[in-house]
């Protein structure tokens, strides 16, 4: 009976329920875009914070300090100590190595260079002289578990391109010219460079123009096996450049491992933090120092700061606007409903069963509001998330769940005080008309 009551009484006032339902369906229709890209907003933004080049700095522990004067380093750049290549496939053992996008190891050389048609020398100049830059350009790393991994510097460092030509290739002797080197020595695609280093001389064969807008562009770019060559290093490296997908720091992140209990520290482990990736990599790749670089890192974990916190803004004016409108319709649906509440009374019901009977067509309202609002949020959410990011964030259960919830919550709330007062109505002034 009571079932049937309820039932009834939804059919009826169609146009009132049909408005009571659209506001509560736009209200979650929002919710459930906001809550979806705000999901999904981590991952695309780490995604896209790629392209901003990598975000760890690895270099020899027991290298010397920089010697800097006005932000210029005079250190030769041969100087220090260097790095084995063979351990870089331990990187890819770490907890969080699925994480690690790419990494791309450096290996800079002062040479002398001259291109064979003209024997001019390119670097004459003592306190400018020319680099080769050793580096791998898309390299496959074989992995300890018998997989490999592709990777280079066009993935670290994205904003790397070439003007002409093409990349050189790992297993020849080949090279890219930087922009700036290409301009004022007048080298040509296929040119045949004479490469005069520390230890060795070598031929490499011009393949591409390079710009990056950096100091590369005056720079010679290699084969990392031509830099080992032409400083009598094989195998060896002094920078590592690495790029992973990591979440914003907050307070707890940038404590110090040394000063964490067991239970904080596999706290902060089981976290993708950038320090925390950046420690266990440390623990993979004996006698390094593993650098966050600090203006990647921070500008990402501000950036995605800020749009969660607009989201979660957006959710909660939905969700403030939606109880409004519930609140003003369920008022609205007692005082039409007086008489009726009056001599339902009359008739021996309690205040709690009529509240309980309105309570029910309010909740049943709230489930089809949620629903209906659910399938237009995931329609918005589809259309955010291919302006914004290019990929349409996927529909969750978790989140059809939680906007029913969030529905009937509203829904409850919203009509907390009509409900209270239909439930106070004595019947005798109704029915006297008073």
């Amino acid at each position: 009976m009571f079932l049937r009551l309820v039932a009834d009484s939804f059919t009826r006032r169609p146009r009132h329920k049909l408005l009571t339902g659209a506001a509560l369906a736009l209200g979650m229709a929002v919710v459930t875009a906001a809550l979806s890209v705000s999901l999904d907003v981590g991952d695309r933004l780490s995604h896209e914070f790629r392209s901003l080049g990598a975000n760890l700095l690895v270099t020899p522990q027991a290298d010397t300090l920089p010697l800097e004067i006005g932000g210029v380093d005079y250190r030769p750049v041969n100087a220090g100590a260097y790095l084995p290549e063979s351990d870089l496939p331990k990187i890819k053992t770490v907890f969080w190595h699925n994480n690690i996008i790419a990494f791309a190891p450096i290996l800079e050389v002062p040479v002398t260079a001259w291109t064979k048609s003209s024997q001019t020398w390119i670097t004459p100049v003592v306190d400018a002289p020319a680099r080769v830059i050793g580096t791998w350009v898309a390299h496959s790393v074989a992995l300890p578990d018998g997989g490999s991994f592709s990777t280079g510097v066009e993935k670290t460092n994205p904003w790397w391109h070439l003007d002409e030509g093409r990349w050189f290739s790992d297993s020849a002797a080949e090279c890219v010219v930087g922009a700036k080197f290409q301009k004022r020595d007048g080298v040509k695609l296929g040119d045949l460079l004479n490469i005069e280093g520390p230890k060795q001389n070598i031929q490499l064969t011009v393949t591409g123009i390079l710009t990056t807008g950096g100091p590369e562009d005056d720079a010679i770019v290699a084969p990392i096996a031509i830099s080992q060559k032409l400083a009598a290093q094989p195998g060896q490296y002094r920078h590592l450049y690495l790029s992973a997908l990591t979440k914003p720091e907050d307070d707890f992140a940038r404590r110090s491992p040394a000063t964490m209990t067991p239970d904080e520290l596999e706290r902060w482990s089981c976290s993708p933090y950038v320090s925390s990736i950046a420690y266990s990599i440390k623990q993979v790749l004996p006698g390094t120092d593993v650098r966050v670089i600090r203006r990647v890192a921070e500008g990402e974990g501000r950036i995605l700061t800020r749009v969660r916190t607009l989201l979660w803004l957006v959710t909660f004016a939905a969700l403030l606007a939606a109880a409004l409108a519930v609140g003003a319709s369920s008022a609205a649906s007692v005082i039409e409903r007086r008489t009726e509440i009056g001599l339902m009374k009359a008739l021996g019901a309690g205040s709690a069963t009529v509240g309980f009977l309105l309570a029910a067509e309010q909740l049943l309202l709230a489930v089809a509001g949620g629903a209906a609002g659910y399938a237009l949020g995931i329609f918005l959410a589809r259309l955010l998330g291919e302006k914004i990011f290019g990929i349409a964030p996927q529909p969750s259960l978790l989140v059809m769940t939680v906007i029913v919830g969030l529905a009937t919550t509203v829904t409850l709330v919203g009509s907390a005080l009509p409900l209270r007062r239909a439930a106070r109505y004595e019947p005798a002034p109704i029915l006297r008309g008073e």
